[in-house]
């Protein structure tokens, strides 16, 4: 006898809470499975299944690397209530009848799951799905993906230390000596959310003849495991410049500010997949390579409630300048043409991080106004006074 090939009218998973964005370790995860026929249909059991799993899958030259880790897996038979059964447990479905499947289930608690996650070699899954079991047919399956976010909380003593460091490098120029590029930076804290801003303090010291450019970015580095290999993909976030800094001088940033953009929160307890994020201050050398220093982040769950350090922080960074900036501008409606370069937007050298950027800048002309003509007063010795047109 040939197996039938009939599927269902209506065979679909709906949540108990279908807007609800993500759970978390410990939620109950519940819901109904829906069932609209078109014939008469015995089914013999309908099987619920509760999965969560890691995959990283990437090909190395000619091999292909596989790995996979299970997170959640939940198995129970549904049953149809006031539905009568026959002995062997089967249901019969009649057209135009609506069924419904009821399941509940608990995640494990928290610490057990790890977060959600998809990128370019691997990803972190969940999801429900249900099995129709029909005698002298084929099975019938139907899923539904949910969201899983454990809780990161970056309250803790340690996120909330500061860190900082000190990086220097020798620059040449056809193996002799060109001075050398410094740079010393330090953050308040290593635990921040998304939409936070992330105060940074350094200073920059240039004593070899180019003219270099500090910079700073949020890098999110993705680290993949499979078949005993490694893969490691980097990403730039988001990034802020600082000002050129010419041969023989230094630049400080007093609070310049970073704002972390939205990203998911760092993943560190995943067995093959692992998110962590830093912070990358970088000196752009032209020739030669960069001056690099990488501070730990850690991306922390939103919504965990606000910190006070982290406001207090903010205003501390920005008081300085409070105190040096005067209370209003001074007034230049007395100047009739202004000292300004021709093009005010111009760039010392161009904004690439590439080794093709030129190493000299092209100095601009500055075309400076005749001065104002003004008057003095000269007084002769019959005390009477008489202008004098200076030009």
């Amino acid at each position: 006898m040939v197996a039938m090939m009939k599927r269902p009218k209506v065979f679909q998973i709906v949540f108990t809470e279908p807007t609800k964005s993500f759970y978390c370790g410990g939620d109950r995860v519940s819901g109904r499975v829906e069932v609209e026929v078109n014939d008469v249909t015995r089914v013999s059991a309908v099987r619920l299944l509760g999965l969560g799993c890691a995959k990283v899958e990437y090909a190395k030259g000619k091999q292909r690397c596989r790995q996979e880790a299970e997170y959640l897996r939940h198995e129970s038979v549904l049953q149809i209530n006031d539905q009568p059964t026959d002995s062997d447990g089967s249901v019969v479905l009649r057209p135009g009848n609506k069924y419904e499947y009821s399941f509940g289930f608990d995640l494990p608690q928290q610490g057990a799951l790890v977060s959600s996650y998809k990128g370019k070699f691997g990803y972190v899954q969940y999801y429900v799905k249900a099995v129709m079991e029909r005698p002298q047919q084929s099975t019938v399956e139907c899923k539904k993906h949910f969201e899983v976010e454990e809780p990161l909380d970056v309250n803790t003593p340690e996120l909330l230390s500061p860190t900082g460091g000190l990086k220097e490098k020798k620059v040449t120029c056809m193996f002799i000596p060109d001075g050398q590029v410094s740079l010393n930076a330090k953050i308040d804290r290593q635990g921040f959310c998304e939409g936070e801003d992330i105060c940074i303090n350094a200073k920059f010291e240039n004593t070899c003849s180019r003219i270099v450019v500090p910079k700073a970015a949020i890098i999110a580095k993705h680290t993949y495991q499979a078949n005993g290999r490694t893969k490691v993909f980097r990403q730039k976030l988001s990034s802020v410049r600082g000002n050129h800094i010419i041969s023989g001088m230094c630049d400080a940033w007093q609070g310049k500010t970073i704002r972390v953009p939205k990203i998911k929160p760092s993943m560190l307890s995943c067995n093959i997949i692992r998110v962590e994020y830093a912070l990358m201050i970088y000196v752009h050398i032209p020739g030669s390579e960069k001056l690099i220093l990488e501070l730990p982040l850690v991306i922390g769950t939103a919504g965990l409630g606000s910190r006070s350090s982290s406001v207090s922080s903010q205003e501390g960074s920005q008081s300085w300048v409070s105190l040096r900036m005067p209370s209003e501008p001074p007034s230049y409606c007395d100047i009739t043409s202004d000292c300004r370069l021709d093009t005010p937007h111009a760039r010392l050298l161009d904004d690439f991080d590439g080794d093709d950027s030129p190493i000299f800048m092209n100095t601009p002309t500055f075309c400076f106004p005749p001065p104002p003509a003004y008057t003095e007063s000269e007084e002769d010795f019959n005390a009477n006074a008489h202008m004098l047109s200076v030009c």
